[in-house]
């Protein structure tokens, strides 16, 4: 069994992020009382992050100090998924990456892989966000890692090979595919020694993701090289 960790934004979805972002914001100002400003929004690129570590850069530019930060970082979880379950678009199918569907539908027939997610999202803002893509059902719950794991990515695909194999036998680092948009994607795989195949669809090019082990330039060559590097179905 293959187990294929899918990043969210970038990779899976392409401008589904505005309603995240002012959930997060919100958060942010509710439990820590700062006012945010423009400048302070854009200190740090959102970009293969985990939204931990967003609001960290962000909290941190606003002069909130960092053991405040660590106290009250479930609460701006909790209120961040709060809101963004009222924002959130009933439909975001609009923002599936052309061939993302294609690609899930052949994967899922098949006998010899696991899918999971592999996002700096929180759980339940990917969960839902990808529930309203309409491609949520492709992604099985207690399998993958998450930003509420983690506020360190590099951390993520430990915790998602534990999940995907037994008690004290995390699924084989040979048997794990990382698969995303950015170099911190490519860098968490490699941080865990797992592969990464990684996809021009998000805001990296071909260049800047020369460090994964193959590079895409749509979900359709995404797919045929998921295929070749699978084999016949088991």
């Amino acid at each position: 069994m293959r187990l294929l960790l899918f990043d969210i934004d970038g990779t899976l979805l392409s401008g589904a992020t505005s309603a995240h972002a002012e959930a997060m914001h919100a958060a942010l100002t509710e439990v820590h009382g700062v006012r945010l400003t423009e400048r302070s929004l854009r200190v740090v690129s959102p970009a293969g992050r985990t939204d931990p570590e967003i609001a960290r850069a962000i909290l941190l530019d606003a002069g909130v100090s960092a053991e405040r930060i660590a106290d009250r970082a479930e609460a701006v979880r909790e209120r961040c998924c709060e809101v963004y379950a009222r924002l959130c678009p009933a439909d975001l199918s609009r923002f599936v990456v052309p061939g993302i569907v294609d690609l899930l539908e052949s994967l899922s027939d098949r006998g010899d892989v696991i899918l999971a997610l592999l996002t700096g999202n929180y759980e339940v803002v990917a969960r839902l966000k990808l529930a309203r893509a309409g491609i949520g059902s492709y992604f099985r719950s207690g399998q993958g890692a998450f930003g509420s794991d983690d506020e360190d990515r590099a951390a993520l695909p430990a915790i998602a090979r534990r999940r995907a194999g037994q008690v004290g036998h995390p699924h084989p680092r040979e048997l794990t595919i990382v698969i995303g948009d950015t170099p911190r994607d490519i860098a968490c795989a490699a941080a865990d020694g797992v592969r990464c195949f990684a996809v021009t669809s998000g805001p990296y090019g071909a260049e800047e993701l020369g460090a994964a082990d193959a590079v895409f330039a749509s979900a359709k060559d995404l797919a045929a090289g998921l295929h070749a590097e699978l084999g016949v179905a088991g």
